[in-house]
C-alpha cells in the first residue's frame, strides 16, 4: 500500500490549506485513515482519524473547529482541509491508513497504523 501527500506550503497565520492523500494498492473506504503531524525533536501528534462507512470522526481539541477530514472514495484520497491556520501548526503531515478495525479509544494511537505516507510539509508563519 502507498500512500502520497501532497498540498503543503508555506501560508500566513489565519490562512488555509487543503492536503490530499492518494492511495494504491488499497481500498481506503473501507479502513480508519487520518492524519498525524511531527514536529522536528518531538513525537508524532495526533491529528484526526476518520471510520469507514461514516461510523465516526475524530479530531484532536487543538483542531477542532478548523481543520475537517474528507474522502473521496472513487478517487481512493482522504483530503484534510485546514482553516484559520497558527503557527503552531507547524508540522511534517502525515496520511495514515489502518489495516485493522480500531475501536474509538485506538484511533489516536499511532501505532495502530501501518500505512504511512512519506509526509508533506506545512509550514505557518506569523
Amino acid at each position: 500500500v502507498q500512500l502520497v501527500e501532497s498540498g503543503g506550503d508555506l501560508v500566513q497565520a489565519g490562512g488555509s490549506l487543503r492536503l490530499s492523500c492518494a492511495a494504491s494498492g488499497r481500498t481506503l473506504s473501507t479502513s480508519v485513515v487520518g492524519w498525524f503531524r511531527q514536529v522536528a525533536g518531538k513525537e508524532r501528534e495526533f491529528v484526526v482519524a476518520s471510520k469507514a462507512n461514516g461510523f465516526g470522526t475524530y479530531y484532536a481539541d487543538s483542531v477542532k473547529g478548523r481543520f475537517t477530514i474528507s474522502r473521496d472514495n472513487a478517487k481512493n484520497m482522504v483530503f484534510l482541509q485546514m482553516n484559520s491556520l497558527k503557527p503552531e501548526d507547524t508540522a511534517v503531515y502525515y496520511c495514515v491508513a489502518s489495516s485493522l478495525r480500531l475501536i474509538t479509544s485506538e484511533v489516536r494511537r499511532a501505532d495502530n497504523y501501518d500505512y504511512w505516507g512519506q509526509g508533506t510539509q506545512v509550514t505557518v508563519s506569523s
